[in-house]
């Protein structure tokens, strides 16, 4: 079983920055690939990056990639999205994935999710 609690969310204008972590419970947790997926307004839940197990391959909807990096430290039982440049079409609840497997970039086949944390972007 992994629990997964996501943190850093919050209001910011456009073109600024957050940070959003992802804190896991378990000693599993470093064998798991992690994903983050986002859920705007009316809209359906979409990928937007994910990471294998050891954070030696990433992978980048095309909407943020140069915006935003994943990275993840397994000391910490921590994955974290970097956003910049961010502008008001991401604003969205962000979830935190966690798959035994393969990155997860669908949602079907997600192992665990975290409840969300949300992201207001201004314009």
């Amino acid at each position: 079983q992994v629990q997964l609690v996501e943190s850093g969310g919050g209001l910011v204008q456009a073109g600024g920055s957050l940070r959003l972590a992802c804190a896991g419970s378990g000693r599993t947790f470093s064998t798991y690939s992690m994903g983050w997926f986002r859920q705007g307004p009316g809209k359906e839940r979409e990928f937007v990056a994910a990471i294998t197990w050891s954070g030696g391959s990433t992978r980048y909807a095309d909407s943020v990639k140069g915006r935003f990096t994943i990275s993840r430290d397994n000391a910490k039982n921590t994955v974290y999205l970097q956003m910049n440049s961010l502008k008001p079409e991401d604003t969205a609840v962000y979830y935190c994935a966690a798959d035994r497997g393969v990155m997860p970039t669908q949602i079907y086949g997600v192992d665990y999710w975290g409840k969300g944390t949300l992201v207001t972007v201004s314009s």
